[in-house]
């Protein structure tokens, strides 16, 4: 994997879109997220996306090769939810359930990635397994009556994210992408799981992590400022910390600038396309979201550059062809294990 540093160390990284976006497209039906194996399940499954890698593989399939057809070099696994915690809203919380999901949306990530980069030699395609922050958060609790409830322990979370870490590099992943961090210490617990797993198989892994600035106060959902989640999360050997979700591009730049400012690893970004309308649907075109990423290149604030609820590879084509005129950020020391 030093072939990803090496690349990272020449141009500007690009990430995929939203999947979830992508499949929206295509007005799925409650039969589309059945099986033969789920045919008989008692709880509603539409909208549980993650499943569509094994029930409906040809769509997954096609959203990732569209995206490596705009430009990206990276893809992330259909695994947001993936998590027997996540899961569990729908009983699906088995190690079985959880396994498959992870291990066979990271097979299919493996496999489109192959064929682009067969095609491709000179321009190898990676694959990020997508860890989501999960439904429930360690920090806060969810009963204003009860400040110290938590509705989920530390531990709790490790075992899951421990299991979901295990399918997905199984399954092929190159990297391992701690995603839409609301709560440091849930992403901890991600952390953590990925540091016993590879110990456990004698592997390093590079590690991306991505917070969320949840509005403008500038500030995750659990209290920490931009600064106060790098600094807690700079002990773990990462690739690249960044921000996604939540806010569009402008709105995101002052906090990415302080990343850029203080990060000794790589930094990543990927907003959303601007910021919903009265209808939870975004309005932002490919060219207006590449005008404002632009600003984030022209700063040199960003090694890796994708994009997240609302995009699609209109929009990744757009920024690829953007950050192919710029250099990527320069830090004079990489943390990053790979």
């Amino acid at each position: 994997m030093s072939k990803l540093l090496e690349i990272a160390e020449e141009r500007v990284l690009v990430l995929d879109g939203a999947m979830g976006t992508m499949i929206q497209r295509h007005k799925l039906t409650e039969e589309d997220f059945r099986n033969d194996e789920l045919k008989d399940h008692p709880s509603p499954l539409k909208g549980n996306n993650d499943l569509l890698s094994f029930t409906r593989p040809d769509i997954i399939k096609e959203i990732h090769a569209l995206y490596f057809e705009a430009g990206a070099d990276i893809v992330e696994t259909n695994t947001f939810s993936g998590t027997t915690i996540a899961q569990a809203d729908y009983g699906l919380d088995t190690e079985y359930w959880v396994y498959k999901i992870n291990y066979e949306s990271a097979k299919i990530a493996r496999e489109v990635a192959d064929e682009f980069t067969a095609k491709e030699p000179n321009k190898p395609r990676f694959v990020a397994g997508s860890i989501g922050p999960t439904n429930r958060t360690a920090s806060l609790s969810p009963d204003v009556n009860d400040p110290g409830y938590r509705a989920v322990t530390f531990d709790q979370l490790k075992d899951a994210y421990r299991l979901q870490v295990r399918a997905l590099l199984e399954g092929g992943s190159d990297i391992l992408l701690v995603e839409t961090v609301f709560d440091t210490l849930n992403a901890k617990a991600a952390l953590m799981a990925i540091d016993e797993e590879c110990a456990d198989r004698g592997v390093k892994v590079p590690i991306m992590v991505s917070g969320t600035i949840t509005d403008a106060s500038g500030r995750t959902l659990s209290g920490q400022t931009t600064e106060a989640f790098l600094i807690s999360i700079s002990h773990m050997p990462l690739l690249s910390v960044g921000l996604n979700c939540a806010l569009g591009a402008s709105q995101l730049r002052p906090y990415l600038q302080t990343l850029s400012e203080k990060a000794n690893f790589l930094v990543s970004a990927h907003p959303n396309a601007g910021l919903p309308n009265e209808f939870g649907e975004y309005d932002q075109t490919p060219s207006e979201m590449g005008d404002q990423v632009e600003e984030y290149l022209q700063s040199s604030y960003v090694n890796i550059l994708g994009g997240c609820c609302g995009t699609t590879p209109e929009h990744i084509k757009e920024i690829a062809a953007r950050a192919a005129k710029y250099k990527p950020r320069k830090i004079d020391n990489v943390h990053a294990t790979v």
